[in-house]
């Protein structure tokens, strides 16, 4: 079947009626010749961390399966909204979540990790409606009990659907059209790169780059899907990187507020920062007047849990803003203690890396 995969992020809904702009755009393709279109949705901007926060409020000892079922409801009500906004056009529409996507995972609750795909339920869907709206992020276990694929990993449900599907192509639409070669929003003179290998953005990903979900650019190398990058404007959608097996480019990467835990041993840093590169979780040595230890870069709340679950002696210590540059092959690793000095210090990188490089910021957000 001839269906196309788009994906919305958070960005794309900071208010209500931003679903009715989404919407418009959905329309427009089905009047300019698409026969069928699958949007996969994410939680409304901030809905994930209240739904957090409020979860651990009631209970901060509250149970992975419980809370992975309190987050997954963001995503639900945004493809209820959607839905909604599709519906009101007159359009053939129906919104599945993580219980009917066909989609099954492990039962590693927090961030769990795609076991099987069945495309049956989405392509019967299909038949029956021109939009299928799936709200990203959720599958189910074995056992049929709801499961959170991690923080930011909507991008993930899409590529898998694109793939179950047989598509060879998945649109991510965010707030800028596509990978740049620093935050722009940051780093003035940032570049836009209109096509980048899935290994190069990969590296990004795992240390800071928000455009794309790490693992979902390793299930798109995997299954051969191409990621298109674009943005939502005014005038209409804008192409800005695509993300195949070819291209590379340099760049740098701020993460902020990356956690910091102290071990009390050589050995027991070692062993922990094993566990978590069994779960593809990136972490960065350090060693200070305090001793040995470790910041967790990637997956941090999944990170934190396994962490707690460790009979071990490390204790959380802060946390430190990490700037990246990759420079083609050549990966640099800086840590710095104040978010504002960080900043500057990619600016700087950038600069070298770009020295031609010049203008504003992108835009007057700051991440």
């Amino acid at each position: 079947m001839n269906a196309k995969v788009l994906k919305f992020g958070g960005s794309s809904f900071l208010h209500p009626k931003d679903y009715g702009r989404v919407a418009g755009h959905i329309a427009d393709r089905l009047a300019a010749g698409e026969n069928k279109i699958v949007a996969v949705v994410s939680a409304m901007s901030g809905t994930t961390g209240n739904l957090k926060a409020v979860m651990l409020d009631v209970n901060t000892q509250a149970l992975p399966s419980n809370l992975d079922a309190a987050l997954a409801t963001g995503e639900m009500l945004s493809a209820c909204l959607l839905e909604a906004a599709i519906s009101r056009l007159g359009i053939p529409v129906v919104s599945l979540n993580g219980y009917s996507l066909g989609i099954h995972t492990n039962s590693d609750f927090g961030r769990a990790s795609i076991e099987s795909v069945d495309p049956t339920p989405i392509m019967a869907a299909l038949q029956e409606h021109d939009v299928v709206v799936a709200a990203g992020a959720q599958a189910i276990d074995q056992s049929g009990r709801l499961t959170f694929l991690g923080r930011n990993s909507s991008d993930l449900t899409a590529i898998v659907i694109a793939s179950m599907c047989g598509k060879h192509a998945c649109e991510i639409y965010s707030d800028v059209p596509g990978v740049y070669t620093a935050d722009p929003y940051l780093v003035p003179g940032a570049q836009l790169i209109p096509e980048i290998a899935y290994r190069t953005i990969l590296q990004m990903s795992r240390y800071g780059a928000k455009v794309l979900h790490h693992r979902a650019v390793h299930y798109a190398e995997t299954h051969t899907v191409t990621i298109i990058c674009k943005s939502l404007t005014s005038d209409g959608a804008i192409t800005g990187t695509i993300v195949t097996g070819r291209g590379d480019a340099r760049s740098v990467t701020v993460a902020r507020d990356i956690p910091v835990f102290s071990c009390a041993s050589l050995e027991e840093c070692d062993n922990l920062c094993a566990l978590l590169a069994r779960h593809d979780i990136n972490t960065i040595r350090v060693e200070d007047n305090r001793g040995v230890g470790m910041c967790i870069v990637s997956d941090i709340d999944f990170a934190l849990r396994l962490v707690a679950f460790t009979d071990t002696s490390s204790v959380s210590i802060g946390s430190k803003n990490v700037v990246t540059e990759l420079d083609f092959s050549v990966l640099r690793v800086h840590l710095v203690d104040d978010y504002d000095r960080a900043i500057s210090l990619a600016r700087q990188i950038h600069e070298r890396m770009y020295p031609a490089a010049v203008g504003a910021p992108f835009g007057s957000r700051m991440t």
